[in-house]
């Protein structure tokens, strides 16, 4: 590219000499004939001056764009977080030309597939249906040109009108796919957007296979083997991060630590091997009872906490009155009804997380005094 460009600034520059070369000897003639030579000389100059300057520019836009996509392509690589990532392949192919919106899918051998797009909602990146062939063969690339009935192009919506997919793989095995999109009328994706798709795609895949499975492992390290829920490790970790994105933004955030009432005497009764399938089976009530947002945690023997984003002490009180309801409404084993106690905070502007854990952890604690069962707000 680099070359391309020297060669067509020379022949600027060589059009500009000879243009004073022939005005030169122009200059020494006279008569009508001779101004009609320079006349014609000149226009044709012109013209070849503005076909190299418009090739000029064309050798500039392509060497940035190539320079842009090798930049992201290197970039890929450098992390290992996956929505890092997939934010890093999503940026290279939005990269090339005429591409509007682009989407990345990676299956999962368990669970729901990770999507992540740009350029398109959440919900329509999850709608994004690209497969192969008939027979399950496997393709180089898809090829997609969307056609709309009469109504919906009377909308005057941007509608996506063509798209490009191309597989993701590592070096074992296929792992879902890379798409743009464009909502450009006139445009289709042809040879050399394939071959670009392709290059990102072939860069992306084993980066996004390594950083997936170490989600994975990391997830694993998070979590407490008896009872599913998250560790005290990842609940100190969690709890210092949402107190710092409570306080930068501005919002509310609750914290209930609780534990069972009496567990001691229920492992002393039963055995704490079958103890221990009571916790796992009351962590799993718990788990089925609080919200998606919130993070449920077992601390430490029989104790559990709950971070509580964008809440506050009644939304926190609530949450405590669905966990007694789950644990206490049908008997656990030979173990029976279960009960907790219950401390519960608010974050507070002078809070950092230890505090915040201390004012909760001493409010349970005034709760078992007061006769356990029940929660008790901090004083604080």
């Amino acid at each position: 590219m680099n070359h391309l460009l020297i060669g067509i600034s020379a022949a600027l520059g060589a059009c500009v000499v000879l243009l004073l070369v022939v005005l030169a000897g122009m200059v020494r003639r006279s008569g009508r004939r001779a101004d009609q030579r320079v006349g014609t000389v000149m226009e044709a100059l012109e013209t070849r001056m503005d076909e190299l300057a418009q090739e000029l520019a064309g050798a500039v836009a392509r060497a940035e764009d190539e320079s842009r996509r090798s930049r992201f392509l290197g970039e890929i690589a450098g992390s290992i977080d996956l929505d890092d990532v997939l934010s890093r392949t999503l940026e290279a192919a939005g990269s090339l030309a005429g591409v509007d919106a682009a989407v990345v899918r990676v299956d999962a051998q368990e669970g729901a597939a990770i999507v992540a797009a740009v350029g398109l909602s959440s919900e329509d990146a999850e709608r994004q249906a690209i497969s192969g062939p008939p027979d399950g063969r496997p393709v180089r690339s898809v090829e997609m040109t969307y056609h709309y009935a009469e109504d919906v192009e009377e909308t005057g919506e941007e509608l996506v009108r063509a798209g490009l997919a191309v597989p993701l793989a590592d070096d074992l095995r296929p792992l879902g796919y890379l798409g743009v999109f464009t909502r450009d009328p006139e445009r289709r994706f042809a040879g050399e957007d394939m071959r670009q798709l392709e290059e990102i795609a072939g860069r992306a895949g084993p980066t996004i296979e390594n950083a997936r499975r170490f989600r994975e492992a990391r997830q694993l390290a998070d979590l407490d083997a008896l009872s599913g829920l998250h560790n005290r490790r990842y609940f100190h970790e969690a709890l210092a991060r949402d107190v710092a994105r409570a306080h930068r933004y501005g919002r509310r955030l609750a914290l209930i630590v609780f534990d069972i009432d009496d567990f001691k005497n229920v492992n002393d009764r039963i055995g704490h091997l079958a103890g221990d399938a009571v916790l796992a089976e009351a962590a799993a009530r718990m788990g089925a009872a609080i919200r998606s947002a919130d993070v449920a945690c077992r601390v430490g023997g029989d104790e559990f906490a709950v971070i509580m984003p964008e809440s506050g002490l009644e939304q926190a009180d609530q949450l405590v009155s669905r966990i007694q309801v789950a644990l206490s409404e049908r008997p656990i084993g030979i173990a029976g009804r279960l009960h907790v106690s219950a401390g519960i905070t608010e974050l507070k502007a002078e809070d950092d997380s230890i505090g915040l854990f201390e004012r909760a952890d001493e409010a349970l604690y005034r709760a078992k005094q007061a006769g356990k069962g029940q929660a008790v707000a901090s004083a604080g």
